[in-house]
């Protein structure tokens, strides 16, 4: 087991890893900006180190002097949590050069299932079902033009690169195609260095639902369920649980163990979570492949059993999957295929914005006060008179409730989004209320759409033209 490890992220994910690290016995070392300077996770590591000024492209995203602060401080491994450098094939390369254990897949399988177009080639391969599209990368708009005509409009435009709805454009006849293809290869270009687009069938009215593997570096590869994440804004996620209610037991079961036989395959390690669109006739399609650890990850440790931050470390360290899991699974079984999952869990993030534009809201946090009781838990990294930085993701806290069934999930989520007080800053929580109190919500009835009902109508109009 590792003796001291690097945390290459801020806020809540890298207080969570403290965590688990304190619980394994490890030592741990965090980076932070100028802007960090006084959050908990600096407080609670063992050591801390600046690595730069707030922007992340100076600090976060700084290459050699992340991989310095490990190196003078003796860490053995690097755990990059989600965002930031946690998909950078090149960093977790370099992690490896240095003599650092990169904690998640390797640089080789990061850059085949973490490029869009190449994880949709590599689900080709493997006999995943994949929407009908191009079959590489587009050339230019000509090409884009042709596939169109093949596949049938409507169709989306993609970025290969990068996430978060840039570079994305719907596009529903022939006469848009120039426009809209423009534009989102410019889009792309700006955001990530990279304008490369492929196409895909679009699907009307989809449902997103992803599930979460875990594989050790001897071959063997479980899942452990899936996660609805249909519920998203600018295909941004704002509530997740699990399991879907869309999904029967069976069909759980038969897309799980064809992820598993994909996965072991494609000879994938640590963490993953493979992403899908699910049509309105049920049939779903393979669409993505996150190579880390998840923002929800914690809806599926609720209903698993499995510590997933544990579990990737002690993966890292060389464990077989079945010692990587033992410990912590709380006398969960664990099928060949899947754990036994039980119960019922719902994640809400809560976002420091207006919860009628969405606008961002940073500033000091005059009060605190996170809710408590059974099947309540609450990752957060913000305090009373801490301050919400205008330079990073606006997410607040992640808001998870736990039940024997949805019912009794969403009952406790109710009580405990009633109870979070937050103030001095703007956040989504009257959002996720009015959510929670939509009665085609509460029913499981619900595409990617839905959240544009709580826009404004000016907002509605804007997005359904996009």
């Amino acid at each position: 087991m590792f003796r001291k490890i690097l945390i290459a992220n801020r806020g809540e994910i890298a207080l969570r890893i403290i965590c688990a690290c304190k619980e394994l016995g490890i030592d741990t070392v965090v980076v932070y900006s100028e802007a960090d300077r006084n959050s908990l996770p600096v407080r609670f590591a063992d050591a801390a180190v600046c690595v730069g000024p707030a922007r992340s492209a100076e600090s976060y995203l700084n290459i050699p002097a992340v991989i310095s602060a490990a190196e003078i401080t003796n860490a053995e491994a690097i755990h990059p949590g989600y965002g930031f450098l946690s998909e950078n094939a090149n960093f977790a390369e370099v992690c490896t050069t240095s003599g650092l254990k990169f904690i998640g897949p390797s640089a080789e399988v990061i850059r085949m299932m973490g490029e869009k177009q190449r994880a949709r080639e590599a689900a080709m391969q493997v006999n995943l079902p994949v929407l009908p599209g191009s079959e590489g990368v587009l050339k230019d708009e000509a090409d884009a033009a042709t596939v169109a005509a093949r596949v049938g409009y409507p169709v989306m435009l993609k970025a290969t690169a990068g996430g978060g709805g840039r570079g994305m454009r719907i596009v529903r006849c022939a006469e848009e195609l120039p426009g809209l293809y423009s534009a989102a290869h410019a889009e792309a270009a700006a955001a990530f260095g990279n304008g490369d687009l492929y196409l895909e069938k679009y699907i009307e009215h989809p449902r997103h639902i992803e599930f979460q593997i875990l594989g050790d570096e001897y071959g063997r590869v479980v899942h452990l369920g899936e996660r609805e994440c249909t519920i998203q804004r600018r295909h941004q996620k704002l509530i997740e649980e699990t399991p879907s209610p869309a999904l029967t037991e069976i069909e759980r079961r038969r897309m799980g163990n064809e992820l598993v036989r994909a996965m072991r395959e494609i000879g994938y390690a640590n963490a993953g979570t493979a992403e899908f669109l699910m049509d309105e006739d049920g049939q779903l399609y393979f669409i993505e492949m996150n190579t880390r650890l998840q923002v929800e990850h914690g809806v599926t440790e609720w209903v698993s059993g499995v510590d997933m931050v544990k579990a990737q470390i002690r993966i890292a360290a060389g464990e077989r999957l079945e010692n990587a899991l033992e410990a912590d699974r709380g006398g969960i079984v664990l099928r060949d295929d899947a754990s036994v999952n039980q119960g019922h869990a719902i994640e809400c993030r809560i976002n420091a914005e207006n919860p009628e534009t969405f606008a961002p809201s940073a500033g000091k946090v005059d009060a605190f006060n996170v809710p408590g009781g059974i099947g309540i838990r609450v990752d957060t990294a913000l305090y009373s008179e801490a301050v919400m930085p205008p330079y990073y993701d606006s997410l607040v806290a992640k808001l998870m409730a736990y039940g024997r069934d949805r019912d009794e999930a969403l009952r406790r989520m109710n009580r405990a989004l009633e109870m979070f007080v937050v103030t001095g800053i703007e956040t989504s929580i009257p959002l996720h209320r009015r959510i929670l109190a939509d009665d085609d919500f509460l029913a499981g009835r619900f595409d990617t759409g839905f959240l544009q009902r709580f826009q404004p109508a000016g907002r509605r109009r804007n997005s359904a033209a996009k």
